[in-house]
């Protein structure tokens, strides 16, 4: 199926697999990748060393184009672009947007750059800065969303830019992928969809517990912007976190990462701007990754969060990603196939 998407970064298959920290490493951009989707490595949880070794592993194991996700705001981002443009990777994406010489280099290096975004004025920032295409998620999306739906924030996107628009938040089929092109799409996004598949590194243990789940629920007290997660009991402790609470988080992290004290600070600081944040919100800001890792990693669903999109509740089973690829564009033929007339 061809469509600005795929004539702009030349994969088969108008289906992006979305960045998510600790889930999205070499193994699921690989097999998404190879099956014709665009695979991208979550590289916001990773040093510059182990993004760079996800990035010659994906590169191993195909020949495909691929995207590598980075934070905008990292100390480091011009450091991780210049890596990006060495190693040849094909997509830069965003989960905020990057900065304006950011875009410009990466524009100038050949590499096209896919900020995600959560708002019609934000899509047209960026594609005024240069951006090549933006992931518009909306309010159903797993991790970091806004309030308003995918029905209501995609075609005022659509209307507003003139680059490809790949939809984000409720997509897990091939009737998503036909509604969302009706709209103007040039394709879809999915986490939750590609994190239950049998590529995904997440613990078994924990698949079955996204597969059980029925309910998320969007809170603040992840990192102090809206969150979109699985409603389990130890979020619902953090709804009472008190500054005690992140201290303790906040030396978990510091003992995990090796980041000093005024370090992790730092980091904070850098999260909390423009952000009305308590002190307890902006070390709960920083620490966050230790939560993300302690779920996804090491399988402790008592002590960490899990990022999910309300699909999580239609979700059934765990294909592999060739097989989840191929499904989804078989139903989407069918469905075109039904709405022309004989």
């Amino acid at each position: 199926m061809r469509t600005a998407l795929t004539d702009l970064v030349g994969c088969r298959h108008p289906i992006v697999q979305t960045g998510m920290g600790y889930v999205a490493g070499a193994r699921l951009a690989a097999a998404t990748s190879r099956a014709g989707g665009l695979g991208v490595i979550a590289a916001a949880t990773m040093s510059v060393e182990q993004m760079t070794t996800a990035i010659r592993e994906v590169k191993e194991r195909t020949d495909q184009p691929f995207g590598v996700n980075l934070r905008s705001d990292a100390a480091d981002a011009a450091e991780r672009v210049e890596v990006l443009i060495r190693e040849g990777v094909r997509v830069a994406s965003f989960a905020l947007a990057p900065r304006q010489e950011l875009i410009a280099r990466l524009k100038e290096a050949g590499v096209v750059t896919i900020p995600s975004v959560g708002a019609r004025r934000h899509a047209e920032k960026v594609a005024a800065w240069g951006a090549d295409a933006v992931i518009v998620q909306g309010g159903e999306g797993g991790g970091h969303t806004g309030p308003m739906p995918t029905t209501l924030l995609l075609p005022q996107v659509v209307d507003s830019v003139d680059i490809p628009v790949v939809a984000a938040g409720g997509f897990f089929d091939g009737r998503g992928l036909v509604a969302a092109m009706a709209y103007g799409a040039a394709g879809i996004a999915m986490g939750t969809r590609f994190l239950l598949t049998q590529d995904s590194p997440v613990p078994d243990a924990v698949k079955q517990i996204y597969l059980d789940s029925t309910d998320t629920l969007v809170t603040r007290k992840v990192d102090g912007v809206p969150h979109r997660v699985l409603a389990t009991p130890f979020v619902a402790s953090l709804e009472r976190t008190r500054l005690l609470r992140a201290v303790v988080n906040g030396a978990r992290f510091k003992r995990l990462s090796g980041l000093t004290w005024a370090q992790l600070i730092g980091e904070g600081r850098r999260m909390r701007k423009g952000r009305d944040l308590s002190w307890a919100q902006v070390l709960q800001a920083a620490n966050t990754p230790v939560l993300l890792r302690a779920a996804m990693i090491e399988g402790r669903t008592d002590l960490g969060v899990m990022a999910s999109g309300q699909v999580v509740g239609v979700l059934d089973d765990l294909p592999t990603c060739e097989e989840l690829i191929a499904r989804i564009m078989a139903e989407a033929e069918r469905t075109l196939e039904r709405l022309t007339p004989p």
